[in-house]
This record gives structure tokens, C-alpha cells and sequence, in this order.
């Protein structure tokens, strides 16, 4: 027993030991600033100072809107693609709980307890042995197995890290899907919007249309007149039925994010000021702990360097320790818990690769491609969380401008279809010079209109680029972590 002791405390003092490379994320070359933000007047969007001031939570809520309060707030506790993320985070915080449990002893007790009936012509069977016997068996057994190269740690250490890139996965659709819920709630206010232009639009084309045809009637305007104003009318009420269907769509959609069936969902039209809220992207290297889908991808990282150590731990021989002791019996089980009839080994047990067909050579080729692979995912997503903030900061200051321009076309559209209408009264001007200064008109102002729905949506996609409310310091908080927090060992 003084021999297994000895060997017990050479096994845990050499347990921990990691083959796995040191770990560092994979190096990124970040810029000092944002390009787009260096723009004269990039509008309510400007560099944090500090960068505290970014959003946190409820996001959404800078649009000052509480009908899309109301309805964000619904993704969280009703959205079933939200549901099924969680459901796989909550595999990966099991996994990585059930790798730590290769760190501790097991011990399994079996018993059984059966009447056996042998042929007498069973072969080599000996002489004066019963026909018919009992066999009752109880034995306890326990082992360990020894971590001598890190492989349990190194694979507890890729669950954790599996676990957490879950977690961030799971913040990475819980940010979609509010943004996606908040663009579609966007639109869906702009066709509103829309549409109250468009029924104001047919009531005055509708006006137009009669005075063409008491025109006509009084022998003052022809019957081309009549019918430019009447083809005028039918486009714009066409106009309607089709920002209509849009608008149904949109709701639709809308349903389905905030988990209720589209058929008994609605959204009343109503024409509402959202707020374009003025939120600082930060600076550059902020986006490393802001976006969630940065840090799953540096996470996996961190997941496939375990996984060099786990595959070069496979080389090295394999100890464990076993205890094996019971009681065995061919009589009645009264007899069976009694030392003459008791057993047991006890000893450690050894695994040697000798050859494997070059089998662990390839699973170690293939553990260092795994890392390069999922590091160069890592800097291909940090590279796209910076054109997707420069993209949105461009779009948001161009856009801005080209409102400012089209505000000063509708105006004088208007001025213009205004005035041609009061000619063609006076019969200064033909109906087509009407027609023409009614249309540039209503097409100056739908696309001003859809300038402001689309600068919203910019916002919100610049928001869900920086990363919304998170930030990477959660993870450290997680419950995933948590699972080898306490059964560290320092490595050698």
C-alpha cells in the first residue's frame, strides 16, 4: 500500500502538466481611429470619451418609440430561434461540466445474483460439478486516471472555451434579431408614413381629376386632359395597394420576431418621430470586446489551442489508477458477504502507444490546422466589424446630406406642381406640364421619406456593428467558466 501511495503523490504532483502552445489571441494590426469618423460633420455619431458613454441594454430605447420598446422586449422571453440558441448554450455548459468530471475518481458498484443450469455434455466439463449452481457477485471498483500531459485539463480547458464561444454565439442572435426587429419596426413606420402621402396624394389627385372633366365639359380642356388626370389617379392608388402589401409583409415578419402568429398580430398605422439617437462608436480596439461575434471567434480559438495539447497528449503513455475488491458466491446470498468468498486487485494500469499507423501524427496535423483555420475565422471577423462600422458611419453621413439636398427638392417640387397647377386654371400651361411637376413631386417626396427610414436602419445596423449593449466581460462571469474555475492546476 506504501508503493501505491507513492505513486498516488508522483501522480498528482505531476498531473497538469499542458503540451498546448501558450496561448495569445491571434495578433491583429488595429487602426488608430475610424476613417469615417474623421469626415467634416459626420453627424450625431463621434468618437466616445470616454468610451463608457456606449450603450448598454436596451439599446432600442434611444429611439424614444415605446411601441418598439413593447415589442423588443417580446424577443427575449417569446422568440423560438432565441429559445433554440439557448438550448445550444446550454449543451455546451453541459459538455464542458462533463469533461471536468474525467478530473476526479470514479467508482462504479455492480451486483448480480443468478441460477445457471450447465449440460452434461458441455465440453470439458469436469468431473462431480453440479448441474445447476448459483453465481451472486458484488464488487465495488475505482479509478482514477492519472493527467500527467494535460490531456483531461487541455480538453476541460476546450469545453470552457467551446462553452463561452456559445455564449457569445448566443449574444450574436440576440443582438440580430433586436436589430432585425427594430429595422423591420423602422420600415414599417416609414411606409406608414408613405402611405399617409400617397391617400393625400390621391385626395388631391382626385381634385385634379375632377376639374380636368368639368374642364371638358365646359369645352375649356380636351379629352387627353381627362384622361392624363385619370391614369395619374389609377398610378397612385396602385402606388397604395402596393406599399399596402409591403407593409403586410412587414408585420408579418414582426409576428414571427416577437413569437406570435401572423394571423392574429397587427400593428395600427400611425405616423410616428423616431428618434435618430447620436451613440459613439468608441474606438477601434473597443470592438474587440464589443462585438459578440468576435469574441466566439477568438473563444474557438482559444478551444483549438487546447486541442493541440489534447492531440500531442496522445503520444505520451497513459496511467491510471485501479481498485477492484467484492465477494463472489455459487450458494445462497446469505453466504455471499462473508471473507472466504471475497476478492479484489488493486494496481496501476499502463497505456503505451507503440505504433499507430501514423494515426496521432495526422490527429496533431490536423489539431494545428483546426487552430489556423479558426484563427484566421478571428481576423476575418475583426476585418469585417471594421467595414461594417466604416460602411454605416458612410452611409449615415452621406445619407444625412442627401436628406438635406432632397428637402430642398421637394420644396421646390412642390413650389413647381403648385404653380403649374395654377397655370394650367388660368390656361397658361397644358395638363402635361401638370402632370409632370405632380409627379417629380411625389417621387422627391417618397424618396425623402425613404432617406429618413433608411437612415434609421443605417443607425441601427451601425449600432448592431459596434456591438449594441454587450461586451466581452461577461463571459468572464459565465457559468461555463465556472466549471474548472476551482480545479486549476499550475502548469510546469
Amino acid at each position: 500500500m506504501k508503493v501505491a501511495s507513492i505513486l498516488l503523490m508522483c501522480a498528482t504532483s505531476l498531473a497538469g502538466c499542458s503540451l498546448a502552445p501558450d496561448y495569445k489571441p491571434p495578433a491583429m494590426t488595429l487602426p488608430a481611429g475610424f476613417k469615417e469618423i474623421a469626415v467634416k460633420d459626420p453627424g450625431p455619431w463621434q468618437p466616445a470619451k470616454p468610451s463608457d458613454t456606449l450603450p448598454r441594454g436596451a439599446w432600442w430605447s434611444d429611439f424614444h418609440d415605446p411601441t418598439l420598446d413593447g415589442l423588443e422586449a417580446k424577443i427575449d422571453s417569446n422568440n423560438a430561434d432565441l429559445a433554440a440558441s439557448v438550448a445550444r448554450y446550454d449543451q455546451a455548459r453541459a459538455y464542458a461540466a462533463a469533461t471536468s468530471a474525467s478530473l476526479l475518481p470514479f467508482a462504479d458498484l455492480d451486483a448480480s445474483t443468478n441460477r445457471d443450469r450447465e449440460s452434461a455434455q458441455r465440453p470439458l466439463r469436469g468431473k462431480n460439478l453440479p448441474n445447476q449452481y448459483g453465481a451472486n457477485t458484488a464488487s465495488l471498483e475505482v479509478g482514477y486516471e492519472i493527467d500527467f500531459w494535460g490531456r483531461i485539463h487541455n480538453t476541460i480547458a476546450a469545453g470552457a472555451a467551446l462553452a463561452q464561444a456559445s455564449a457569445a454565439d448566443l449574444e450574436v442572435v440576440r443582438l440580430g434579431l433586436h436589430a432585425e426587429l427594430a429595422g423591420d419596426y423602422i420600415k414599417l413606420r416609414g411606409l406608414d408614413a408613405e402611405l399617409k402621402l400617397l391617400i393625400d396624394t390621391v385626395d388631391a389627385y382626385s381634385r385634379a381629376a375632377t376639374l380636368t372633366q368639368d374642364r371638358y365639359k365646359g369645352k375649356i380642356a380636351s379629352g387627353i386632359d381627362v384622361s392624363r388626370s385619370e391614369s395619374q389617379l389609377d398610378s397612385a392608388k396602385a402606388l397604395m395597394s402596393d406599399v399596402t402589401a409591403e407593409r403586410a409583409l412587414l408585420e408579418h415578419a414582426i409576428a414571427s420576431l416577437v413569437g406570435e402568429p401572423a394571423s392574429s398580430f397587427s400593428l395600427a398605422p400611425a405616423i410616428v418621430d423616431i428618434n435618430l439617437p447620436g451613440i459613439p462608436p468608441g474606438m477601434p480596439s473597443t470592438l474587440l470586446e464589443r462585438r459578440p461575434d468576435i469574441a466566439e471567434a477568438e473563444r474557438r480559438v482559444a478551444a483549438a489551442n487546447a486541442g493541440i495539447g489534447v492531440a500531442k497528449a496522445a503520444f505520451y503513455p497513459d496511467i491510471s489508477l485501479g481498485l477492484l475488491g467484492g465477494f463472489q458466491d455459487t450458494g445462497s446470498l446469505a453466504r455471499l458477504i462473508s471473507a472466504p468468498y471475497s476478492f479484489w486487485s488493486v494496481g496501476p494500469q499502463l497505456t503505451i502507444p507503440l505504433f499507430e499507423g501514423g494515426l496521432l501524427e495526422a490527429r496533431e496535423r490536423q489539431a494545428y490546422a483546426v487552430f489556423d483555420e479558426e484563427s484566421n475565422k478571428y481576423r476575418s471577423t475583426v476585418l469585417a466589424a471594421f467595414q461594417e462600422v466604416e460602411d454605416n458611419l458612410a452611409l449615415l453621413h452621406h445619407l444625412g446630406q442627401e436628406a438635406v439636398d432632397e428637402g430642398a427638392a421637394v420644396r421646390a417640387a412642390e413650389h413647381t406642381a403648385q404653380m403649374s397647377l395654377s397655370l394650367y386654371k388660368d390656361g397658361a400651361f397644358s395638363y402635361l406640364d401638370v402632370v409632370v411637376a405632380q409627379t417629380d413631386a411625389l417621387q422627391a417626396e417618397r424618396t425623402l421619406l425613404d432617406l429618413n427610414t433608411r437612415r434609421l436602419q443605417t443607425d441601427v445596423r451601425l449600432i448592431r456593428a459596434v456591438g449594441g449593449g454587450w461586451d466581452a466581460s461577461s463571459l468572464a462571469n459565465d457559468d461555463a467558466v465556472r466549471v474548472i474555475a476551482d480545479r486549476e492546476t499550475a502548469k510546469p
